[in-house]
């Protein structure tokens, strides 16, 4: 999306658990994607909005829905006719059947 990025992902269990680790996780890809943009486009200053949105998915039912809203995402936005075609999604190959 041209103004925002949605990400699905499993947390994986670790020896050194953290308070809040989606934060942790959030805090560093945006650190990273923000000075390599920044580089890119010869920009300075913030480039990502400080607040996130985040929500703990509960069953196989919410992640599929989860799912189809990411990928649906371009289309409502009228900037590809399919999902398919918004070259800037990945979705893993055990759940792409579920949603072509």
């Amino acid at each position: 999306m041209p103004n925002h990025v949605h990400l699905v992902f499993k947390l994986l269990k670790t020896e050194d658990e953290i308070d809040n680790p989606v934060t942790e996780i959030l805090r560093s890809l945006k650190r990273f994607t923000a000075r390599e943009a920044k580089k890119a486009l010869g920009r300075e200053g913030q480039f990502w909005q400080h607040e996130s949105f985040d929500r703990v998915i509960r069953d196989k039912g919410e992640l599929e829905s989860t799912i189809r809203y990411v990928l649906q995402n371009p289309v409502k936005a009228n900037l590809v006719d399919t999902w398919t075609d918004w070259p800037y999604s990945f979705c893993k190959s055990e759940f792409k059947s579920d949603f072509v």
